[in-house]
């Protein structure tokens, strides 16, 4: 299929975008790497009358770092790749250097933006579950004014977010890696590169265990359990994977989706230790 017609704007600057939001609000929607959205349009799951493309907005193709607020800010137009081979994100971001290669294929990842796979929302996607984890935030704009909303918050629910119709998600922050912080990250998909059916992402200190799974509910969910070992942590993570609500579809049953909560965030756990 291809999309509804459609009315385009090439962005030349942020406050061209912000301009063009504010004028067409509902009607619109933000291109920036298109693997997403593209797929969507092509569907006619979605017909906007207006795209409005970031993509080739060079102050928007900006990966920042915060020591003193402790935050790795990716903008909007920067693309996966860029974050991936960038040299110091193991030491800044474990956990994005080991979510990386999960991720769809290098061909996906080398147009796909970071802020776009956040504000596209799907359960299943890595980087929105890091991001939950990591208790990392999502910077919002308009032409009226500037918000950050924390992730957890931001995701609403599948394909849902705090967006408002005038706002571009202008970045995402990643809080930095703190001393006695390890991390690990695994996930089970049909094939590699496939959507993840379970995703498992871990952060532990030496007195807490923090978990998020993607996949599952409608949204990446996160529990925070204190540093436990053997069948108590088997049990906290046995009731975690029930509260987590998993029903049967077309791919798995629930009973095995809560099986595969269990064991990934086990493993996890065990490599971050």
């Amino acid at each position: 299929m291809k999309p509804a017609q459609f009315s385009y704007v090439r962005a030349v600057d942020t406050r061209h975008a912000l301009e063009a939001l504010a004028r067409t609000g509902a009607d619109a929607r933000v291109l920036a790497g298109g693997q997403s959205l593209m797929a969507i349009l092509n569907m006619r799951l979605a017909e906007p009358r207006w795209l409005i493309d970031i993509s080739r907005t060079a102050e928007l193709d900006v990966i920042e770092v915060d020591r003193k607020a402790g935050l790795l800010i990716v903008k909007s137009a920067v693309t996966q790749g860029s974050v991936e081979w960038r040299p110091t994100l193991g030491e800044e971001v474990p956990l994005l250097k080991a979510v990386f290669p999960y991720i769809s294929h290098f061909q996906i990842r080398n147009r796909g933006t970071v802020c776009g796979s956040v504000a596209h929302a799907d359960p299943s996607a890595e980087l929105p579950l890091a991001l939950v984890t990591l208790g990392g935030d999502v910077v919002l704009r308009s032409a009226k004014r500037t918000r950050a909303v924390p992730a957890a918050d931001f995701l609403q629910g599948m394909l849902m977010t705090a967006r408002e119709p005038d706002e571009l998600v202008e970045a995402v922050r990643f809080p930095l890696k703190r001393s006695g912080e390890r991390f690990a990250f695994t996930e089970f998909s049909a094939r590699h590169g496939d959507f993840a059916l379970v995703a498992c992402a871990a952060m532990v200190t030496d007195d807490a265990i923090r978990i998020g799974v993607g996949g599952v509910a409608d949204r990446p969910i996160v529990e925070s359990l204190p540093k436990l070992d053997g069948d108590d942590l088997r049990g906290a993570l046995n009731d975690f994977a029930w509260k987590l609500g998993a029903r049967d579809d077309a791919h798995v049953s629930a009973s095995y989706r809560r099986h595969l909560v269990r064991q990934l965030a086990w493993k996890a756990i065990e490599e971050a230790k």
